[in-house]
Parts: C-alpha cells; structure tokens; sequence
C-alpha cells in the first residue's frame, strides 16, 4: 500500500509588538516610501522578551496539531527549521518536543537559511513514505531581530520574528506531498551570513566591537539570485509532479522582497493572483515565511480540496527549494480514545508551564546573581 504524506493541519504565532516602517524611520536614515517601493514591507513584528524562537515554534506547533485534532502523544518526530535557534546545543527541536509534551518523538532542527522550511518538509515526506514516520511536525521558526543591525538600514529594514507548522500525516488516500527539489551553491556562503559565533570565529570583545553576530547580505547578488533560482525551482518541482504550470492554483513563495517576486511572477508569465504575497504585514521571517504564508492562504479560504500548490524558497547557503503538494485535509492518522487524548493535552500543557518556569529562573538568575 502506498504511503502518501498529507498536510493534516497548520499553525503560525507572530509576537504582538508590531514595527512600522515610520517607526524604523526613527531610528535610522530611512522611511516608509523608501523601504515599500524597494521591498514592499509596510511593518513587521518583533519579538518580546517573552518570545523566543522555541516558545513561538511550540505556540505554531500546538495550533497545527489542534487544527488536526491530534495529540502530542502520536507525533513521531519534530523538524524546525531555524537559524535563530534559542542555543546552539541543544537545538530548538528538542525545547518544542519538551513544550509540547510530545515525549516519544524524535526532534531536531535543519539550518538552510530561508529555504529551510521546505528542507525539512522534504525530509518529512521522505520519512513517512519510507514508513520511518507516521505523523510529523514541521516548524520554520525565527527570531531574527535579535540577529539584526539597528544601524544598517540596508538589513534592518527587512526581518521579521515569527513561526509557523505543519502536521503532516501517513495515509494511503492519493495527494499530499507530491514532489520536492532542493538545491544548494555553497560558492556563494559569503552573500548572506552571520559571521561570527560559529567555530571558525568564536564569540569575542573584537567580534561584538565589529558588529559581527549580527546579519550580514550582499543584497545586489542575492537578489540576482534569487530571481534565477525562484522561476527555475518552480518549473522543476511542477515537472517532478507530473503537472503543467496551468495546473498549479497557488505559488507560495518566500516572503523576502516583492520585486524578487514579481520578477519571479513575470519570467513564468503568471497573473499577479497565481502567487500569494504577504510580506507587507510580517516582512522577511526566514525560515518561517513559507508556513505563515501557507497558514493565512489557507484560513482565507484561497486553498480548496484538491488545489495544486507550490512553495518555493530561496535563501543564506546558497539554497533553493520547492514541492509541490495537492491539496486535501485527510482523517488523523491515528485516532486515540478521548481519555488518552485528553492526558496527552494535559502532559503538552505542563511542559509549556515548565518552559515557562525555566525563563522566569533565566530571567531571575540575571537580576539576582547568585553568589559564588
């Protein structure tokens, strides 16, 4: 019997602190008609100090597995795509795992820039089709405002904090995922990086005085790019389906510049409605802007049973992504008895109370240093 890997239920979090570009006009040489006729952003949440890149992941997860009325207990496995992760060990993966209360799946994160998301889709599909995995999380979560440069008003005004999921499930109805391509040009590393607080340069008073954690982006060569890699993922993945590019009825791209989308939107000769576009309310959110975008297409009603879709990214790597998916929300995989359900609510329940007692002792700890 086949095995296909169906979206069974999607979820997103946005921190409630919202940055209008009037507001970035304050803080640097910039303002709102410059930053809307070049990237098309209008404003962007940012996160809170009570927002991290788990907590919102675990928010976006819980949301996904409620919309497919499934409990943390029958997850097998959770893949965030991230390159804002809270530490750099233990990955991000395994705080949602414990927030969630999902004690028997596996976790672990993926880092492959903005095209991430659909990394770790693909992994998914892979996962369920060879029977490893029936049910999957998929978060693309961020926090890039705690990466970005406040005085470069070249990557400031772009990013945005936020996450979004996807549970996808086993079943043996036809559609789901149908196809995905992944692609990377690692010549081309330097164009869009964090140079400092890896390996090859520790974390250091002369790192920090050079403003080297912070993004760093070649955005002439990026964009050159990303308006070749954008229309030719599109094609391939279409073709890998066994579709036309008439069949598709919604292009979910990457939400980082709409000129890199209209671009992409003209090479492939598509109506302005073939290709959703919401940058303007959240900016450029990384690894999360495929599932936020996905999310809201989908409460809009603008996805039916049986639409084609196409998410296609592009991002730090150099990567490029895409799949293709058909369109149609099965029965969860496997369906518990409601008093076991209701136990697994309440072990997701605790787990995002013990992440929440942990920051509070974080917090604490920072303003009542103990003493040696």
């Amino acid at each position: 019997m086949s095995r296909h890997a169906h979206i069974a239920g999607w979820g997103m979090y946005v921190p409630q602190s919202v940055l209008t570009n009037d507001d970035l006009a304050k803080r640097v040489e910039t303002s709102d008609e410059w930053i809307r006729s070049r990237t098309g952003i209008v404003e962007r949440h940012i996160a809170g100090p009570q927002d991290t890149t788990a907590t919102m992941a675990t928010a976006a997860a819980r949301a996904a597995l409620d919309r497919a009325d499934l409990a943390p207990g029958q997850i097998d496995a959770i893949i965030v795509a991230t390159v804002s992760g809270d530490y750099m060990t233990p990955s991000t993966a395994c705080l949602v795992q414990d927030g969630l209360g999902a004690s028997s799946a596996a976790a672990f994160d993926i880092s492959a820039g903005c095209s991430g998301f659909i990394y770790a889709l693909a992994l998914a599909h892979m996962g369920i089709a060879s029977g490893q995995w029936n049910t999957v999380i998929v978060v693309g979560a961020e926090t890039l405002s705690r990466f970005t440069n406040w005085q470069d008003r070249n990557t400031c005004v772009l990013f945005g904090d936020g996450a979004g999921a996807l549970v996808v499930c086993a079943h043996d109805k036809p559609g789901g995922i149908l196809a995905t391509r992944l692609g990377a040009d690692g010549s081309g590393a330097d164009l869009l990086m964090i140079p400092a607080g890896g390996s090859r340069q520790p974390a250091c008073a002369e790192s920090v005085a050079a403003a080297q954690h912070f993004i760093q982006m070649d955005g002439t060569a990026v964009y050159r790019f990303a308006t070749r890699a954008m229309p030719a993922a599109i094609q391939e993945v279409v073709k890998a389906a066994g579709l036309r590019l008439q069949d598709v009825d919604l292009i979910i791209p990457h939400q980082a510049n709409v000129r890199i989308i209209e671009a992409a939107r003209k090479a492939l000769g598509l109506p302005e409605e073939a290709l959703f576009v919401n940058i303007e309310r959240y900016g450029n959110t990384s690894a999360a802007s495929i599932p936020i975008a996905l999310c809201e297409a989908a409460n809009d009603q603008l996805i039916n049973d049986g639409s084609h879709l196409v998410l296609v990214g592009f991002g730090a790597g150099l990567t490029w992504a895409a799949a293709a998916l058909r369109w149609g929300i099965p029965l969860p995989a496997r369906p518990q008895h409601w008093p076991y359900r209701q136990w697994q609510r309440l072990r997701f329940a605790s787990g995002a109370i013990r992440m929440r007692l942990r920051r509070l002792l974080h917090w604490l700890e920072r303003i009542f240093p103990l003493g040696d």
